[in-house]
């Protein structure tokens, strides 16, 4: 794949093709305006508001600017320019035309994008509210199931519906079928039927199920969401008179063999099918009040790493599909990484404060979803400390140096501190911290580790408390390293895929673990199946006029 070919994810909104963003003092109207010639590639068109990759990236950029950039927006109204379609949904020629991984990484995207909305109204304060001002189909329901409420015009004709099963054998991909059951509590019986009906229900029923919270007739419709949008925004905790931060585009650069932002480089390893990722944290305390961080605004250094971190992800994901493992160094002073969090946790409140937090825990998130062996490598000169340990807490395999190196008499071995933030700030999709996940079902080991919390931890020490993989000395360094990536770029990567997965989301489930364990399986398993893209498969065949030919075996 050349850099031509790969997908981008810069965007801003004078470059936006698909979305109107209009921003009325607390409360901001979304509208989706799809234009149906501007998708990632010319081999279909976007009709009735359906969408592909390009339109969730904006629509993900939108999402962060107005956690980032507008703090005085309390309410989000999410509608559509066309009033007969409120959104029909992934584009199907899209679906049909695209390789596996695009399929899967595309509705793993779609769905964390979603997920950052729900994270918006639960955790920073911003209700957002679907206006579902005509027909909402598949992922067009889906994104209306992402909002806090359902607001469905009553016009004799608009309905909601998930017409992936009868229409096109496959499931919907982002999560719908699992916020029906778990968030809105439709009845099982209910979903199920639901769920097989292509065209849907509309007006009373929509409500009594559940599926909407109420309908309005057309001739109020908007005057009665603006209402109900003020009402929600005067709840919020959301300021006032507060400034944003302009999200400043990213500097970047990129060939075949690197990826390099200011404070993280990765480097490509294609015999090893390794990306290593080298975090730079500062050399110096830096920042030590809240009025220069916001001074700093996106060049403020965590809150740059977590953006170049969370890129980074998204383009080895969908541009390096065969690099299988992705192996994360540091270097900086890791007294600067503590002083940030101190920083961070004497000023609890503060919205931006929240929005850094929650944004981190959003990409740590992102990094443990995806389909990679996570391996850290804790070396003298590295600063896993404080936020920065969640990078080694996070990994399949934690591998960390016993001494230094012999020929680098400057150095000092390597430690590691944990304290408070790795268990109370960043927690997985299970809502549990990921010490708490490491030793699930051990309480005194998990007691031991919260009492060193603040502690300078050597090889030694991190060895004992179970912190770390393993310890290696200087001898089997290099050899133990090449050996564990060798390995890993042995295994079949399907095997990893659901061995890692299986592993790493220990303990409690909530919907949001239930939607990427169980859906991502599921998405593997059906969008390769005959029935669903075979030559006479239902995607395939969608539009043609011809019914599709199913296998009726039940598996």
């Amino acid at each position: 794949m050349t850099l031509k070919q790969q997908v981008n994810f810069d965007t801003d909104p004078k470059s936006y093709k698909h979305w109107e963003l209009e921003l009325d003092d607390s409360v901001a109207t979304l509208k989706m305006k799809v234009n149906p010639i501007a998708g990632l590639r010319d081999d279909y068109e976007l009709k009735l508001n359906s969408y592909d990759l390009g339109v969730d990236i904006e629509l993900y950029d939108i999402v962060q600017r107005i956690r980032f950039e507008h703090p005085e927006v309390k309410a989000v109204v999410v509608t559509s320019a066309d009033e007969k379609v409120f959104c029909a949904g992934a584009n199907i020629q899209m679906l049909a035309g695209s390789t596996h991984h695009h399929k899967v990484n595309f509705c793993k995207f779609t769905n964390e994008t979603r997920n950052s909305i729900e994270d918006s109204t639960e955790f920073t304060g911003t209700a957002w509210i679907a206006a579902v001002n005509g027909t909402a189909a598949g992922g067009g329901y889906e994104l209306a199931l992402a909002c806090d409420e359902i607001i469905l015009v009553d016009d004799k004709s608009s309905t909601v519906s998930f017409p992936e099963v009868p229409l096109l054998a496959v499931l919907p991909g982002t999560g719908g079928l699992t916020r029906v059951v778990d968030k809105r509590h439709v009845r099982r019986d209910l979903a199920d039927v639901f769920a097989v009906k292509a065209e849907g229900i509309k007006g009373a029923q929509a409500v009594k199920w559940g599926l909407v919270d109420e309908v309005v007739p057309k001739s109020r419709f908007n005057e009665h969401v603006r209402e109900h949008a003020l009402k929600r925004a005067a709840k919020s905790s959301r300021p006032s008179n507060e400034s944003g931060i302009a999200l400043l585009p990213l500097e970047r650069q990129e060939d075949e063999e690197r990826l390099s932002y200011p404070h993280l480089d990765v480097r490509y390893d294609r015999e090893l099918s390794a990306a290593f990722f080298t975090i730079k944290a500062p050399s110096s305390s830096g920042v030590t009040d809240l009025a220069e961080l916001k001074a700093q605004g996106s060049s403020f250094w965590l809150l740059a790493l977590c953006r170049e971190l969370d890129d980074a992800a998204l383009r080895l994901r969908f541009n390096e599909p065969e690099i299988c493992s992705w192996v994360f160094s540091s270097t900086g002073d890791p007294e600067a990484v503590l002083a940030t969090d101190n920083l961070l946790r004497d000023n609890p409140d503060d919205w931006l404060v929240k929005e850094i937090r929650h944004y981190l825990k959003r990409t740590f998130n992102r990094l443990e979803l995806s389909s990679r062996t996570l391996v850290t490598l804790i070396k003298p000169g590295s600063c896993f400390v404080g936020t920065l340990a969640e990078l080694a807490l996070l990994a399949d395999r934690s591998l960390m140096l016993d001494g230094t190196f012999s020929d680098d008499d400057s150095s000092e071995p390597a430690y590691m501190v944990l304290t408070e933030v790795n268990d109370e700030w960043y927690q997985m999709v299970n809502r549990i911290s990921r010490l708490e996940s490491r030793f699930w079902g051990r309480p005194e080991e998990l007691a031991n580790v919260r009492s060193a919390f603040g502690k300078q931890l050597s090889a030694e020490d991190c060895d004992a408390l179970g912190v770390v993989t393993f310890i290696f000395d200087e001898i089997d360094w290099d050899d133990e390293v090449r050996i564990l990536l060798e390995e890993q770029a042995s295994f079949s990567p399907d095997a990893l895929t659901g061995l890692e997965a299986n592993c790493r989301f220990v303990g409690p489930e909530t919907m949001e673990s239930k939607i990427f364990a169980r859906l991502t399986a599921w998405q593997n398993w059906i969008f390769q199946r005959p029935n669903a893209v075979g030559p006479e498969g239902a995607l395939k065949s969608y539009g043609t006029g011809s019914r599709p030919n199913y296998n009726r075996e039940r598996i």
